[in-house]
């Protein structure tokens, strides 16, 4: 079921990284919204992953001005803007992972909508060269060229880069001149989206998770949007009773309304296994 309140109109995609080549086709087949991107909106002005412009705020903030600075450029009341974030696992330790955040932003109704996807499948990675064969080998290992790659003379505090690396003429030219003045290179994946697929597919996929909830009415006001919200761990241990780490009750709140609505044991089971419990398997 779609919500009439999407139907028909203008969206901005705040994006200047492609991203519309994935999110428009989903919103535009199914609330028939006339989707577009403003070539005058700079969303580097929050920071980039090379590294140029630090991002000072938090992805969703980020993402959250992406839209305002484009509602602003264009004069419309509705937009859609994401934010990635990369690095280690914060559970599964030593491995990357892709975070990225997505809000819609519709300024007529006073609805704001989120969703938001955490990932291993990147191919996130950096690491200094001086020669051509370590090159090569890191090229293989994140799927170059049909993803780019960043060429920086340093990690950090560096003065020369390059981006958007696709093609290995490309790449043995910039390493060669890299090698030439510096003696090595830091290379990395360039995680812009129009220049990593991977990214892109999970950006797809995040689409599809932000349109359940705009299609997610609230029960009192049935403005859409309503989801979950919190998740309170506490579910008791068969063995003692004692509340243990899992999850216990969701809570979802109208941002809208604030008609609040509470869920227990949302993964069909009253008691948790005690091997899961801090006190009886510490």
């Amino acid at each position: 079921m779609t919500h009439d309140v999407f139907k028909n109109r203008k969206l901005l995609i705040a994006s200047m990284h492609q991203k519309d080549h994935v999110i428009a086709p989903l919103l535009e087949k199914i609330y028939g919204i006339r989707s577009f991107i403003n070539t005058e909106l700079n969303t580097d002005l929050l920071g980039t992953f090379s590294g140029e412009i630090e991002r000072n705020d938090d992805p969703l903030t980020s993402a959250r001005k992406k839209c305002l600075m484009g509602m602003e450029i264009s004069g419309v009341d509705l937009a859609i803007a994401s934010e990635g974030s990369f690095g280690p696992h914060p559970s599964i330790f030593f491995i990357p992972a892709h975070e990225e955040i997505m809000i819609l932003i519709d300024k007529k109704n006073n609805i704001e909508i989120t969703a938001q996807l955490l990932s291993t499948d990147t191919n996130f990675n950096g690491t200094e060269v001086h020669l051509k064969d370590a090159l090569l080998a890191f090229c293989e290992q994140v799927k170059f060229p049909s993803h780019g790659l960043i060429f920086k003379n340093t990690q950090h505090h560096f003065t020369e880069i390059d981006k958007g690396i696709c093609s290995y003429n490309e790449l043995n030219h910039l390493f060669d001149k890299y090698i030439s003045k510096y003696g090595s290179v830091f290379v990395e994946t360039d995680m812009r989206a129009m220049f990593n697929p991977t990214r892109m597919k999970n950006i797809e996929l995040l689409t599809e998770k932000l349109i359940i909830k705009m299609n997610t009415q609230c029960p009192n006001c049935k403005i859409p949007g309503f989801s979950v919200t919190e998740r309170k761990a506490g579910l008791p241990c068969q063995l003692c009773d004692l509340p243990t780490q899992s999850t216990w009750k969701h809570i979802s709140i109208c941002k809208h309304c604030q008609y609040q609505e509470t869920i227990e044991f949302p993964d069909g089971k009253e008691f948790e296994d005690p091997m899961y419990c801090d006190f009886c398997n510490p």
